[in-house]
């Protein structure tokens, strides 16, 4: 028992009130999060569109994310990280309504447009007041803790969505618009403003000239990002193309729901114990590892055929997710400059939207064309060739770190009661 207290209290201590906030935001969104894991079954079999107009859909949901992520970068250095999250918060329940309500394709991709748009704003914003508030040696328990609430929400509203759909698929899109809007209230109350509080100084926080020429001549972070939009490009075939494929196989909606769940179930048990397991150890050679078991998991997607078959490949690729996610957090941090944060979130967010855009049509193309097995087989080899990339360029962006982590301490005020004051402040 001893143990055990200790173990939490060496997992959850010690964190920012703030961070708490944004945790319990974060939780309530994902326990709504309904629409997007049942997106595909639900314009294939509800609205009878086809798989490649329901990847076209999926697609332009991406499209949209991407504009949001690059908009919401740039908006959380300018206008703040605050009102850029309540504004991307309501305007996303708002169109998570319109969706719901939309009949036609093109008001449906209309729809999935927008939405994407206003809901991937606020994740630079977000990532940028989490590395604002979290202390360095904070923040890999503080993203793994984040990320346990986005899978517990994520499990239990896969889980209640497979039954919600059942009944009527209009409740998914007004449940989850109801999360987000109680999301933004936590915000609107609980969590200050931490641009001019978060570590650096006020100066600091309005962003150089050039800012965009920053970043698209840092080649070390561009070839960061270009590696996460391949693990992406795998990942995300768990939304698009595996109830799809479930469904050929001759399972329900529900099934689906019950089999992706094991995805959050599995971090929600094992999460808060990757931080000590990984910890200490080189960086590169963890993404590595991710990439490999990701790309192995989603391949054996193309012999299953049975519940327990594609249960089995969720929980091999979930444990490459499970390494990933923290690892790309922190490196993420670390690889940002303290004026550019929001900017940097954005352009790492827009790897994700690229993928979310391109994963669902090329995906439907590859099925269609070449076949399901060839689908899921790519999926591996895109792993296996992430993993070697990623341990070649893993010195060189940890250079990178060491230098930002130098400059920043440099920078730093020399008053030693600076970080006190600012989360007294806050």
């Amino acid at each position: 028992m001893r143990t055990m207290r200790g173990w939490f209290r060496d997992t959850t201590g010690g964190l920012p009130r703030t961070f708490w906030y944004l945790w319990s935001g974060t939780l309530i969104n994902r326990l709504g999060s309904f629409v997007l894991v049942f997106l595909a079954i639900y314009l294939t079999q509800e609205r009878g569109f086809s798989p490649s107009q329901a990847g076209l859909v999926l697609g332009l949901w991406g499209v949209g994310g991407a504009v949001g992520t690059t908009a919401g970068g740039a908006l959380a250095d300018r206008w703040g990280r605050r009102p850029t999250l309540l504004t991307a918060h309501v305007g996303a329940a708002t169109m998570m309504l319109a969706l719901g309500l939309a009949r036609d394709l093109w008001a449906v991709a209309l729809g999935a447009l927008l939405l994407g748009m206003f809901a991937e704003a606020a994740r630079p914003a977000f990532g940028a007041m989490m590395i604002d508030v979290v202390p360095a040696r904070d923040r890999l328990r503080a993203f793994s803790l984040n990320y346990w609430a986005i899978n517990l929400g994520f499990a239990c509203a896969a889980i209640l969505a497979g039954l919600a759909a059942q009944a009527d698929y209009l409740l998914l899109f007004v449940v989850d618009a109801g999360t987000m809007l109680i999301t933004a209230l936590i915000i609107f109350v609980r969590v200050p403003e931490t641009r001019h509080g978060g570590g650096f100084t006020v100066a600091a926080t309005t962003a150089p000239r050039g800012a965009l020429r920053t970043i698209l001549t840092d080649r070390v972070f561009l070839g960061f990002v270009t590696l996460n939009l391949f693990a992406a490009l795998v990942f995300l075939q768990h939304i698009s193309m595996l109830p799809i494929a479930m469904g050929d196989s001759g399972l329900s909606p529900a099934t689906y729901g019950s089999v992706i769940a094991l995805n959050g179930l599995l971090i929600v048990v094992g999460q808060l114990f990757v931080p000590r397991l990984i910890r200490g150890r080189n960086r590169s050679q963890v993404l590595a590892v991710a990439a490999v078991v990701m790309g192995v998991g989603f391949g054996l997607t193309a012999f299953a055929g049975s519940a327990w078959f594609y249960g089995l490949t969720v929980l091999i690729w979930t444990v490459g997710e499970m390494l990933n996610s923290p690892s790309n957090s922190t490196l993420i941090a670390e690889l940002s400059p303290a004026e550019l944060r929001g900017r940097y979130q954005g352009v790492f967010g827009l790897s994700w939207q690229i993928a979310g855009a391109s994963a669902p049509i090329l995906g439907g193309l590859v099925r269609e064309h070449v076949g399901n097995a060839a689908l899921w087989l790519g999926c591996a080899l895109i792993g296996m060739l992430t993993a070697v990339a990623h341990l070649a360029s893993g010195p060189a962006r940890e250079r990178r770190a060491a230098a930002l982590r130098h400059a920043a301490e440099v920078a730093a005020p020399v008053s030693a009661r600076a970080p006190q004051a600012a989360e007294a402040t806050a």
